[in-house]
């Protein structure tokens, strides 16, 4: 909503409308953002009947990450409260 308030007051302040043009595709980044981490988090925390053993230790080792990393550990804090959905 803060994307399509910004163009639509820029459109009615100034006549731009480069902002509202650019609206789907902006908004379109920042779904697939977040669905990509909801993916992520679905694969890492989620175990499926098909999983193999590769699967598995992938899985392991990124839950590994999550928990030992700093960085990991932002980014999966930046991503659940939309931080960098920007």
């Amino acid at each position: 909503i803060r994307v399509l308030a910004h163009a639509l007051t820029e459109f009615y302040r100034s006549g731009d409308k480069s902002l509202l043009d650019a609206y789907s595709e902006t908004c379109l980044r920042r779904v697939w953002r977040a669905q990509r981490f909801s993916w992520w988090m679905t694969f890492m925390l989620h175990r499926f009947d098909r999983s193999d053993p590769f699967q598995l230790k992938v899985q392991q080792a990124e839950l590994d990450y999550v928990t030992t990393s700093r960085a990991a550990a932002t980014t999966i804090a930046e991503n659940y409260v939309g931080a960098v959905l920007g």
